[in-house]
């Protein structure tokens, strides 16, 4: 199971995460990676942790301004990144682009989407891997695991029908160790989660309750 905290621009001290993720990770023997802001990614790099970034945009070396090359991001210890959080969402020619370039600068990929169809449509573009995200439960607390469970077995059933070397894994509201093992029992092989960890008072107690389940 891979645990997958997504710092957003949340107020958090990104490197105290990335050091309690590294931690607890080691001592579990549980996959944990940090998705960090862009300008945050050296820094929680140089940790050792498995760094991730938010997004990168569909482009190649050249007059980009304010846009996020995949190179940079590898240049800057980044080994995946996200694709179409809901907070970033991209056209499908776009999604496809930055899968490419990702792809092209050595990342690993994770293309979320809303929805069983959405998941399909995303495995068909060869990602690594696809995080199901009903928006509306995103840093409610409420995991789609609980509110709606047949959204997770049903994306995994259409990753797998459409590529079965795609992973699906469960996002939105994921907050505790019984939310990831539920996230687990429906088939995901991931969580992608962010309130829970980067808001929370102890990022290092929240992220061993995470994968107390697991260890």
């Amino acid at each position: 199971m891979f645990v997958l905290v997504n710092l957003k621009t949340y107020p958090c001290d990104p490197v105290e995460v990335a050091e309690a993720a590294r931690d607890v990770s080691e001592a579990s023997g549980v996959r944990i990676g940090v998705a960090a802001q862009a300008a945050h990614l050296e820094a929680v790099a140089d940790t050792g942790v498995e760094t991730w970034a938010q997004h990168v945009d569909p482009i190649e070396y050249g007059s980009n301004t304010g846009h996020t090359l995949a190179e940079s991001v590898a240049d800057a210890g980044a080994v995946g990144t996200l694709i179409n959080h809901s907070e970033q969402r991209l056209k499908l020619a776009d999604i496809d682009g930055s899968v490419e370039a990702a792809e092209r600068a050595g990342l690993e990929t994770c293309v979320c989407a809303n929805n069983p169809d959405q998941i399909a449509a995303a495995a068909a573009l060869g990602p690594d891997s696809v995080a199901v995200e009903p928006p509306e439960l995103i840093g409610t607390g409420t995991p789609v695991s609980k509110a709606d469970p047949d959204i997770v077995t049903d994306a995994v059933e259409a990753a797998e029908a459409v590529d079965a070397a795609v992973d699906v894994y469960c996002g939105a509201g994921i907050s505790t160790g019984e939310d990831v093992e539920s996230a687990g029992d429906l088939g995901a092989t991931g969580v992608l989660l962010a309130s829970g960890v980067a808001k929370a008072d102890d990022p290092r107690a929240a992220l061993e309750d995470l994968v107390e389940p697991l260890s």
